[in-house]
């Protein structure tokens, strides 16, 4: 398989994720992980947001297995400027959680949500949601709840837009324990208001 003609394929598209996560999976299924992760590398310098967003997918599915895609995303990617690699960050680090399992991802999942960067928290809110159809936090609703709740302040539009968001979707099927959470929450404080 020729990068380069994946390369050419995907930045002749400028909107939607589904053609890079194929392109992803292409190469992941033609390359080995040495070489999957190489090329990644490579892909993450290249200028066009395309290339970046698809190193970032296949990075994703490096994570489990190699410690170094899982710090190159929360070291690398989450500084990328284009806001379609982030949201590609975002499903990378849900398909590291689910290629590990999400109960065995929390220890991640948490250093990821108490990080300083925006953008690495962002992509731990965003990329989980729904959080309650996902195993362990389907059971665990209200940790879900809790640890989300903790960025309602968050000094990010960008992180508060999308902790909100992701509580509306648990309260969906959890309205009374998002509800007991909400009580707790001090509105005169215009961030929490926000979210």
């Amino acid at each position: 398989m020729e990068t380069d003609n994946v390369l050419k394929r995907i930045l002749e598209i400028e909107h939607g994720f589904v053609h890079i996560l194929d392109a992803a999976k292409e190469i992941l299924s033609s390359s080995s992980e040495e070489r999957s992760f190489a090329i990644a590398s490579e892909l993450f310098d290249h200028e066009a947001y395309q290339a970046r967003m698809l190193a970032t997918a296949i990075l994703g599915h490096l994570a489990g297995t190699n410690s170094e895609a899982l710090l190159f995303l929360k070291d690398r990617v989450s500084l990328d400027m284009n806001w379609r690699v982030q949201e590609i960050l975002a499903k990378a680090f849900d398909t590291f959680c689910k290629e590990q399992g999400y109960e065995e991802s929390l220890p991640v999942i948490r250093e990821w949500l108490d990080s300083d960067n925006a953008n690495v928290v962002r992509a731990v809110t965003e990329g989980l949601r729904i959080w309650t159809s996902r195993p362990f936090f389907k059971e665990n609703p209200c940790l879900a709840i809790e640890w989300l709740s903790r960025h309602r302040g968050h000094e990010s539009e960008y992180v508060r837009k999308s902790v909100g968001n992701a509580l509306k979707d648990i309260s969906k099927k959890h309205k009374e324990s998002v509800a007991e959470e909400l009580k707790k929450w001090d509105l005169s404080d215009p961030l929490v208001l926000f979210t």
